[in-house]
């Protein structure tokens, strides 16, 4: 099924929890922020969030500094 991740349409496999988009896109061990359909999902539930086609999908990553 294809998604919308930030701008870009990426391909991925049906029933795609959104811990397996973050792994898949290399986010597993950075500060995130993930947001489907302009709505936040909390980390907690990440593991049994299912996207699904056509998802508009945004990672913000955090950054540090002062």
């Amino acid at each position: 099924m294809i998604v919308i991740v930030n701008g870009k349409e990426l391909k991925i496999e049906d029933a795609t929890t959104a811990e397996n988009l973050i792994k898949q896109l290399d986010y597993q061990d950075q500060r995130i922020a993930l947001e489907v359909n302009e709505a936040i999902i909390p980390k907690s539930k990440h593991v049994k969030f299912l996207l699904n086609a056509g998802d508009q999908i945004e990672i913000i990553k955090a950054v540090g500094g002062g």
